[in-house]
């Protein structure tokens, strides 16, 4: 086991860096949009559509009934569920244009439900979308469906509708159960209603139920965090993802500008949010499986972690391997391995494409060779922690900007670099995206002119 110690002297340098998740190489905003177009997304997809391959589904459901001033999704705020149907409507017009690209009938593994709140929609019209997706393709043997549930909205119909169409698993929005922080995210909810839903689920027989945290909030203090973990633990949620809140005000329409920088932990605070969070949830069995993530051990997560079949996508950490992810609705990016393709980001944009019978995307990338082992070597780091650069076909001046940018990670004990191979340490993970940034040429070669991202921790 790698349990080399990590220089905390260094730590706080290291968390001014920016925060890029990876879920993507390149990252979103180093597309090359100029050469992408509408028709290369479809010879994309094409050149790498295989009849015997599953793929992944995301389908993003943005409407909420408040705002949530964390949240830096795209979403639009309504109390009118009379939008629900025409937006199911036009999900499956997408699904049915893409199958039409593909040539034959989709085999589906794996279905995730975003937002926005999915649970905004009634479990009747969940029903209808789910129904219409079920007509329209196969569903693999092994496939698993998932979606993200707010505890205030999400019924015993719903957990109960959904299970019947083969979800298993479901994740909660907690952030945080203390109060002022409540109040300062908009996001009022108690733990009585999380209790509900969290053992509702289990009756009903879901085999996996996720509560998410958030460290770093505005008026969030580390007894704050303590408390929220040490109540997260009483329900014993199989996973537990705890993120980083990622403060980007300059992106329109994020809501995120209702309390000023100054009203957030300073770095110091957040870092210690972080680790000791981090030690309560180590010490209560939970494991860490990658950036943000912890599972309990017997959960298929962790499990495929330590099986090395780990992967991540737009979806974040799954144990399903597809190469292909199509994403329906407003917003959502696609991914066909050797391009990505992101949706409009508006309602109105989104219908009026699908009117004119066009798969709605906006924007792209279409990846060179290089792009290509980049990435790889980028879901080698985010999935098992090593990758090996012993039969690279990276040009030498890369592979020398790669190597210089590694150097200061093995300097402060957070890497071993051995006959080629990387291997990030076991107390290291917290700096994955730091790491996996010395592989990010593009960024390394073109800084931004303007902030794009938020801090690392």
């Amino acid at each position: 086991m790698y349990n080399k110690p990590s220089k905390n002297a260094r730590f706080n340098k290291k968390i001014q860096r920016c925060r890029a998740l990876y879920t993507s190489y390149p990252t979103v905003p180093y597309w090359d949009d100029e050469s992408f177009s509408h028709n290369r997304w479809l010879a994309t997809i094409k050149k790498s559509a295989c009849p015997n391959d599953s793929i992944s589904l995301y389908i993003h459901l943005p409407f909420c009934e408040s705002l949530c001033t964390f949240c830096a999704c795209n979403k639009r705020i309504t109390k009118r569920h009379n939008v629900e149907k025409p937006y199911i409507k036009a999900l499956l017009k997408e699904l049915d244009l893409y199958t039409i690209v593909y040539g034959f009938k989709l085999t589906i593994k794996e279905i995730h439900l975003g937002g926005g709140t999915p649970t905004f929609f009634s479990p009747e019209n969940l029903a209808k979308l789910l129904q219409g997706i079920f007509e329209r393709t196969f569903i693999a043997d092994d496939a698993e469906f998932s979606f993200e549930g707010h505890p205030n909205n999400t019924t015993f119909e719903h957990l109960k509708v959904l299970h019947d169409y083969h979800f298993s698993r479901v994740s909660y929005g907690i952030q945080d159960y203390n109060e002022s922080v409540q109040k300062a995210i908009n996001r009022i909810q108690s733990f009585e209603n999380v209790k509900y839903v969290t053992e509702t689920a289990r009756a009903i027989g879901y085999k996996s139920v996720g509560h998410d945290l958030i460290y770093g909030l505005p008026f969030q203090t580390v007894e704050h965090i303590l408390n929220t973990i040490q109540s997260t633990i009483e329900l014993k949620p199989d996973r537990i993802a705890f993120y980083s809140y990622a403060h980007t005000p300059w992106i329109k329409g994020n809501g995120q500008r209702g309390f000023k920088y100054s009203d957030l932990p300073n770095a110091e605070t957040k870092r210690l949010q972080y680790e000791l969070g981090k030690k309560i949830l180590e010490d209560n069995g939970y494991q860490e499986i990658g950036m943000d993530h912890f599972a309990l051990a017997d959960d298929e997560l962790y499990q495929a972690k330590q099986n090395k079949t780990l992967h991540r996508n737009f979806m974040g950490y799954t144990t399903q391997q597809t190469k292909h992810l199509i994403g329906l609705g407003v917003s959502s990016i696609s991914d066909a391995w050797f391009g990505f393709a992101q949706n409009e980001k508006t309602l109105e944009e989104y219908y009026n494409r699908l009117r004119q019978n066009k798969i709605p995307v906006f924007r792209g990338h279409i990846l060179t060779s290089e792009d290509l082992e980049i990435r790889q070597h980028i879901l080698n780091l985010m999935t098992k922690f090593e990758t090996d650069l012993t039969n690279t076909k990276l040009h030498i001046k890369t592979l020398q900007l790669i190597y210089q940018n590694l150097q200061t990670f093995v300097d402060d004990d957070l890497i071993e670099i051995k006959n080629k191979h990387i291997k990030v340490y076991d107390t290291s993970k917290a700096f994955i995206r730091n790491i996996c940034m010395a592989f990010d040429v593009r960024m390394l070669r073109k800084k931004p002119n303007t902030q794009l991202f938020s801090m690392t921790i």
